[in-house]
């Protein structure tokens, strides 16, 4: 297939990402009797602190000022290898589904190292709790593309996604049921969402991400929120590129609008469940990854047998 295609979902959904955030936003303020902010606040904000200077603590060194600009390289790099809907990915080979987990976890990586390098004990405890919840969280991840890899013989996010086609759901729906769920768990932990974290908390004992993130500003700070605008983009399209009709015609004008119309309607159940959820406890975060662990062991044995 033409190449044309693939690059221009690529720059469709770096435009589109942080319309995500807008959505999420709007439906939280819609249960909440509230107006909201405007959809493109995002893109207002990251506007607005590209055109701010950045400010260094004289404690911080070349890893806080590393930290944004490679977790969004990193980020914009994973983005190449996710198949948008009945188009194929920009790149792809086999075995480019580890490639894919590792460079989000550089991502994270990095955004650690950043938060440690301020030599704060507040944004260290953010780090540690970072790193806990990804040590589950990514093994998680592995496990679920290790199903979709099983299902559709494929070792290639484009051959699970795009190549397989539906002939991935005529192996076992309900075990494919599992993994979206699991997926789906996984872009919560992932984004730092409800009930694993409050995007918009300022309490010391509950901030995750938030805190990672505090001594950054200006052009830093926009590339975190982009990235993270990205992530949630990427994460999502894992789900919808399975729930995405493959029985329609590859040429049909509207899959690439009925793709991020899935990956939309990913953000309003997102929002959903911050208006209807609580946050959890953190001793209970480990809980809850592992159970999804477990469902996707259940799952990968069972399609083994």
């Amino acid at each position: 297939m033409n190449i044309v295609y693939p690059l221009l979902n690529v720059l469709i959904a770096l435009l589109a990402a942080p319309l995500m955030a807008g959505i999420i936003n709007r439906v939280k303020a819609f249960f909440a009797g509230r107006k909201g902010p405007s959809l493109l606040q995002l893109y207002f904000d990251i506007g607005k602190l590209l055109r701010k200077g950045a400010v260094y603590s004289r404690t911080t060194g070349v890893f806080f000022r590393l930290g944004p600009p490679v977790g969004l390289a990193a980020v914009f790099m994973a983005l190449f290898f996710i198949p948008w809907g009945a188009y194929p990915a920009v790149l792809f080979f086999p075995g480019d589904l580890v490639l894919f987990v590792y460079l989000l976890g550089t991502q994270r990586f990095f955004m650690i190292l950043a938060a440690l390098d301020t030599g704060s004990s507040f944004e260290g405890m953010g780090a540690g709790r970072d790193a806990q919840f990804s040590v589950l969280s990514e093994a998680v991840l592995f496990l679920c593309l290790a199903v979709m890899s099983a299902a559709s013989g494929s070792v290639s996010l484009n051959g699970m996604l795009c190549s397989a086609g539906g002939k991935i759901w005529q192996v076992s729906p309900p075990v494919l049921i599992v993994v979206v769920f699991v997926l789906y768990i996984i872009l919560l932990v992932e984004n730092y969402r409800v009930p694993f974290d409050d995007p918009n908390t300022h309490l010391e004992l509950t901030m995750i991400h938030e805190v990672m993130a505090l001594d950054h500003g200006g052009a830093d700070l926009a590339m975190i929120n982009y990235a993270s605008a990205l992530k949630f983009w990427i994460l999502a399209a894992l789900p919808a590129g399975l729930l995405f009709p493959y029985a329609l015609n590859p040429d049909f004008p509207g899959n690439a609008l009925l793709f991020f119309g899935i990956i939309a309607a990913t953000a309003v159940l997102t929002g959903i469940v911050e208006s209807g959820m609580a946050r959890l406890r953190l001793l209970k975060v480990p809980q809850l990854l592992t159970a999804a662990a477990a469902l996707s062991l259940v799952a990968l044995i069972f399609l083994a047998k």
